[in-house]
């Protein structure tokens, strides 16, 4: 199953209130209070939210955090590749050369298609569509073609 993890859905949902308040500065009790996470984990995300460019800080009693860039230039893949690191569906898709059996894999490749698509995706998915109360698409989902979305290896 794909899923991201608790810590980057967190992480969304602090952006997306940093997003709402515009340039404003929200403290890290701020967040933890309106968002309902708790404030050790609050602190940790912004922490690394901060260290991939995507908050920045001011210290002191006028200080707390916003975003670094508006938030229709911060993506999905951004947040995520902040959090847990780049998608990589396979090992060959996240470390290359390291799988034992890539030099006779049929599929790795495929994978690698795969993940790219899914990549691409994640990188078009911007944090002002994320954080809206509307979805970005207000056509309900269609299921797949299943002759269409075969991988041959």
């Amino acid at each position: 199953m794909l899923r991201i993890s608790k810590l980057t859905d967190y992480a969304t949902v602090l952006l997306a209130h940093l997003a709402a308040d515009g340039a404003g500065m929200k403290t890290a009790l701020a967040l933890a209070e309106d968002s309902h996470v708790g404030l050790p984990t609050v602190s940790k995300l912004l922490q690394e939210l901060q260290r991939a460019g995507l908050v920045s800080a001011t210290r002191g009693s006028r200080g707390g955090y916003r975003l670094a860039r508006p938030s229709d230039a911060i993506t999905a893949a951004d947040i995520i590749d902040a959090v847990e690191g780049p998608v990589g569906l396979t090992e060959c898709t996240s470390h290359p050369g390291q799988c034992e059996l890539e030099a006779n894999c049929r599929v790795g490749p495929n994978w690698q298609h795969v993940n790219q698509a899914i990549r691409d995706v994640l990188m078009r998915i911007t944090l002002t569509e994320l954080s809206s109360q509307q979805p970005a698409n207000n056509q309900a989902p269609r299921a797949a073609d299943p002759a269409s979305a075969r991988v041959t290896a």
